[in-house]
C-alpha cells in the first residue's frame, strides 16, 4: 500500500495532529535500559507513519542506568533486527546525552532532510530543561507519541510552542511498559522475546526464569 500525502489537522500555527504519513526522518533515541514492548510498539508504529525511522541507544543524564551503553546498544540492535524492516535503522553514531548534539550529527548525515525528533508524552515536560532547547526546535520538528498513563498536558505544549517548537501529535498509543519498572521490579513479561535470551545470558536487570 502506498503512502498518502501528508495531511494534518492544525491545532494552531505550530502544533498539528498527524492524520496521514508525513515525509522526513523520524529520530528516536532511547536509553533502552532495557528495551521493552513499549519500545517495540513505538518503533513499529513509527514505521507506519514515516518513510524512514532511525534509532540508537543513549545515556540519559537524568537517570542511573542498569547496564552499560554498549550492552544497551546490543539489546536495541537485536530488537531492531527482529522487526526486520528495511526502513528502520539503528545508527549508534547519533548517540549523545544531549539532543542538540544528536541533531547536529543528523543534519550532517542528512543535509536538507526534514527531521522529526520523537519523544513519548512522559518526556514532554523535560524538553525545556534540555541543553539549548530553542536550537533543538530549529533543527527538528518534535513528534510526540502518547504513552498510556502519561496524558499530554496543554500547558506543556504551550511551553514548547513558546520556544519555537513545531509539534506533530502522532497517532500512536504506546503501552505503559517502562524500562524503569523492569529495573525496579524485574518482570520477564515486559521484555520482547527477541532480546530475552541476551538479557538472561548476560544476567542483566536481575531477570531470571524462576
Amino acid at each position: 500500500m502506498g503512502r498518502k500525502a501528508w495531511t494534518n489537522k492544525k491545532r494552531n500555527a505550530n502544533t498539528s495532529t498527524v492524520t496521514a504519513p508525513p515525509g522526513g526522518i523520524a529520530l528516536f533515541g532511547t536509553s533502552a535500559d532495557p528495551p521493552t514492548h513499549g519500545h517495540q510498539a513505538l518503533l513499529q508504529g513509527l514505521l507506519n507513519i514515516f518513510p524512514k525511522v532511525v534509532t540508537w541507544a543513549s545515556d540519559n543524564p537524568l537517570k542511573i542506568h542498569g547496564a552499560t551503553l554498549d550492552k544497551r546498544h546490543a539489546l536495541l540492535k537485536k530488537l531492531v533486527g527482529s522487526i526486520s524492516n528495511p526502513h528502520l535503522q539503528i545508527i549508534q553514531e547519533l548517540s549523545s546525552p544531549r539532543a542538540i548534539t544528536t541533531l547536529e550529527k543528523a543534519t550532517k548525515i542528512w543535509p536538507g532532510e526534514e527531521l522529526v525528533f520523537v519523544v513519548g508524552s512522559d518526556l514532554v515536560s523535560q524538553i525545556p530543561s534540555w541543553t539549548n532547547p530553542r536550537a533543538v526546535m530549529k533543527k527538528a520538528r518534535i513528534g510526540i507519541a502518547s504513552r498510556k498513563g502519561w496524558p499530554l498536558q496543554k500547558k506543556h505544549l504551550s511551553i514548547l510552542e513558546s520556544l519555537g517548537g513545531r509539534i506533530d501529535l502522532l497517532p500512536l498509543k504506546i503501552p505503559p511498559s517502562a524500562s524503569s519498572q523492569v529495573r525496579e521490579n524485574p518482570n520477564l513479561s515486559q521484555i520482547p522475546e527477541s532480546i530475552l535470551p541476551m538479557v538472561l545470558k548476560e544476567n542483566l536487570y536481575g531477570l531470571n526464569t524462576k
